[in-house]
């Protein structure tokens, strides 16, 4: 039976909290590898400007080469309609049975789980493994994945990461400013963007 870890996100643009969060999610639980997987439509972003699946597609692609075990998933972006996590499991738990899921997530989103559509589903088919952004409460995190274990029966896996205070909207607000994004994205995303013009309006 193979580990997988899913990291799924609408990358709009892919930075390196994403990319560390993914990372220590495979190092921490020694996963075998770990799928970057572009979301199209998730329901609680639709009203949010999102550049085309081609960008995000390709931004996945630069900020991940050379990582062998970071693997690109286009089965959320190639699906009509909006983007719901337990359907994803659903197909992957019928096309893969052999694999063991792994959904990594951040201390925003395992405090909303319970509003997803089919959180019993999530909690089913994956381990949740979470981690917490900057000055996230430890106490109200383990609180909140004993509660999850308690109700759902699922399994919870804390990350130990360090502290990155980073969002795809902070860094769309930076280019619309001006300001730099070096540093906080791999380099070739960020010549990626500049070259396409992208979040300048």
């Amino acid at each position: 039976m193979s580990k997988v870890g899913i990291m799924g996100g609408t990358f709009n643009p892919i930075h390196m909290a994403h990319l560390i969060l993914a990372e220590s999610a495979y190092e921490q639980l020694q996963l075998d590898k770990i799928l970057i997987m572009p979301s199209k439509k998730p329901p609680h972003k639709l009203h949010e400007p999102i550049v085309s699946d081609h960008h995000r597609k390709e931004m996945v692609k630069l900020a991940i080469e050379g990582n062998p075990h970071f693997e690109l998933s286009l089965m959320e972006l190639e699906r009509e309609g909006i983007t719901y996590t337990a359907d994803t499991l659903r197909q992957l738990a019928k096309d893969f049975p052999e694999n063991e899921y792994y959904f990594i997530l951040g201390w925003d989103s395992l405090q909303q789980i319970e509003k997803w559509r089919d959180p019993d589903v999530i909690l089913r088919l994956s381990h949740i493994v979470a981690a917490g952004r900057y000055r996230s409460p430890k106490d109200k995190i383990e609180q909140q994945a004993h509660h999850l274990e308690e109700m759902y029966h699922g399994k919870i896996h804390l990350l130990e990461i360090p502290n990155m205070d980073l969002s795809s909207e902070m860094l769309r607000e930076h280019i619309k400013e001006g300001k730099s994004i070096r540093y906080y994205v791999p380099n070739q995303v960020a010549q990626y963007i500049q070259e396409h013009g992208l979040y300048k309006d």
